[in-house]
């Protein structure tokens, strides 16, 4: 008998679910199938665990998570309190049961949603009690129908970082077969996402304007119900949804990928849009942590980028708070024009790695310019009032802080429609406040370029190229310094990624994604308005175009 086939037959004897049961059966004599499922297994990092479901320790299934809550059971206090939430894609609920399940066998106290919740419902409920231990949410975000995934934050509400991945995912390691675990039952279970609701929609913004007309897509995941209890609560009108969008479809049958950022996931909002005559389009991602805008121009509607949004979103929330302790992170790989507004408003402005969970974390002790974020006993601590990264990730604050430690696709969207209203009472639009962005702190165009692989290698040795040999020029720009951020670079923690300083003001960063097998690049033009922002936008998409055609080339 040949090692995977022992390996499934082990699996078989513990899996509790009878469909992955039947899918080993069916691929036992198929040596392919077995080593594609059993050669590897998923492993738990800070973006917890995502994957294909099926059977096997390299998918999502029942044993999988079941293996994660006992792993995570074994780092957590006894009796503490979980807080575990479940969107709507393929076995969620069943995966957030199995979670309480083996956390109420261990001792702690698991607390389950009744109904699937967006994903910052639940990231605020875990930082929204004392004796909150951690938080688990089952979801796959953007992915596609046929993935699921895990998530788990920490007591302040943000997701987990080293060394508590590393130590959650040697406890795993260390977890026999789950049929002999203790399970527990009778755990409590939340009906509403009201303490959520409470916090987000009394965020001090500005004025609403009952009067704005928005299409919104959920895009068939979970974030519909909350999102229009928000905007009610807040004083807005609701929004028109999307039909065919509205109700949560884990197969998301009228998009390719439901994912707001790729091509034709909106088209439906627009075209809806676009016959309502609305003001403002808005979509969340399936698990409603993402927030995409889009907005009428002279040419048709204009999906605007993350970055885009993050900057205006960053200067509307510094206007209407106050105080020098005020603190705004972005990372590394997103636009450079939010340290410019952060020195402008007179506030502290910190860079992190890539992913929400760095910038909730981002601070300690200012540098010799004064920028980074943290405390000191000479100065007040940092109060972090807006976060952003270009991936549609935005947690907005007011003077009180920010209500969700992670990135909240309905605050974002509530805030992306407060600033359309007050543009709107002025006779303006979000495209001019744009156009006032770039003369007060100069065009920032921003574009990315990803290099899907089949094998893993070619990233890796696509970025030992690059260390070894960092081109002199791109995009006709001469690069004037080179950082390798897997040595730490400016107080970072290291990471697997390169920084490209070009002359201008102009940037690369190149990094493997953290989720797909794919290169990517983020690619960065800064140019000075001259008067007619129309030409000095062709321009700046020009240069886009030469940097990405020049990276490209680089890099195959």
């Amino acid at each position: 008998m040949s090692d995977l086939r022992r390996a499934a037959e082990e699996w078989l004897a513990q899996d509790p679910d009878p469909a992955t049961r039947a899918e080993l059966r069916d691929i036992l004599d198929d040596d392919q199938a077995l080593a594609d499922r059993f050669g590897a297994r998923l492993e738990f990092g800070t973006a917890g665990l995502r994957g294909e479901l099926g059977a096997g320790p390299n998918r999502m299934n029942r044993v999988t998570v079941m293996r994660a809550a006992a792993g995570l059971a074994a780092c957590l206090p006894s009796g503490g309190r979980v807080i575990v939430g479940f969107d709507a894609r393929h076995g969620s609920r069943r995966f957030a049961n199995d979670t309480a399940a083996v956390l109420a066998g261990a001792g702690l106290r698991p607390e389950v949603f009744a109904d699937p919740v967006p994903t910052p419902v639940l990231a605020h409920f875990t930082r929204a009690f004392d004796d909150v231990v951690a938080g688990v949410m089952v979801t796959a975000s953007h992915n596609p129908p046929r993935d699921n995934g895990y998530k788990v934050y920490w007591a302040d509400g943000a997701q987990i970082v080293p060394p508590t991945d590393a130590e959650i995912s040697a406890a795993i390691d260390r977890v026999g077969r789950v049929d002999a675990l203790l399970l527990g039952a009778g755990w409590l279970v939340h009906d509403g996402a009201g303490l959520y609701l409470d916090a987000v929609s009394s965020l001090n913004l500005g004025t609403p304007d009952p009067g704005l007309s928005i299409v919104y897509t959920p895009l068939h995941g979970v974030g519909r119900d909350v999102l229009l209890a928000a905007f009610e609560r807040a004083g807005f009108a609701a929004p028109a949804v999307v039909p065919e969008q509205a109700e949560p479809d884990p197969d998301f049958p009228t998009v390719a990928f439901p994912n707001p950022e790729e091509p034709g996931a909106l088209d439906l909002a627009l075209a809806l849009a676009a016959d309502r005559g609305a003001d403002l389009v808005i979509a969340n991602d399936p698990d409603a942590d993402r927030c995409a805008v889009a907005v009428p121009g002279p040419e048709g509607w204009r999906v605007l980028t993350g970055d885009e949004v993050g900057g205006l979103l960053a200067e509307h929330v510094l206007r209407e708070t106050s105080g020098d302790d005020r603190l705004v992170v972005t990372t590394i790989v997103s636009s450079s024009l939010l340290r410019s507004i952060a020195a402008a408003h007179g506030v502290r402005f910190a860079e992190s790695l890539t992913g929400f969970k760095w910038i909730m974390k981002a601070g300690g002790p200012p540098d010799v310019a004064g920028e980074r974020g943290g405390s000191s006993p000479h100065r007040k601590p940092d109060r972090l009032v807006f976060g952003y990264e270009e991936a549609l990730g935005y947690s907005v604050g007011d003077d009180r802080g920010v209500p969700v430690a992670d990135k909240d696709g309905i605050g974002a969207a509530l805030a992306v429609a407060a600033l359309a209203a007050e543009a709107r009472q002025g006779g303006r639009t979000l495209l001019d406040l744009l156009d006032d962005q770039a003369r007060r702190y100069g065009l920032h165009a921003t574009a990315q370029l990803s290099i899907r692989v089949d094998d893993l290698s070619l990233i890796t040795a696509a970025m030992n190229r690059l260390r070894a040999a960092p081109p002199a020029r791109l995009g006709g720009c001469a690069v004037e310094s080179f950082d390798d951020l897997s040595h730490g670079e400016d107080g970072l923690p290291p990471t697997d990624g390169l920084r490209f300083r070009l002359a201008g003001g102009s940037r690369v960063v190149v990094r493997p994604s953290g989720t797909e097998p794919k290169l990517k690049c983020y690619l960065e033009v800064v140019l000075p308005v001259d008067g007619d922002i129309a030409a000095d936008r062709a321009r700046a998409a020009a240069d886009l175009d030469a940097l990405r055609a020049d990276v490209a080339a680089t890099l195959s």
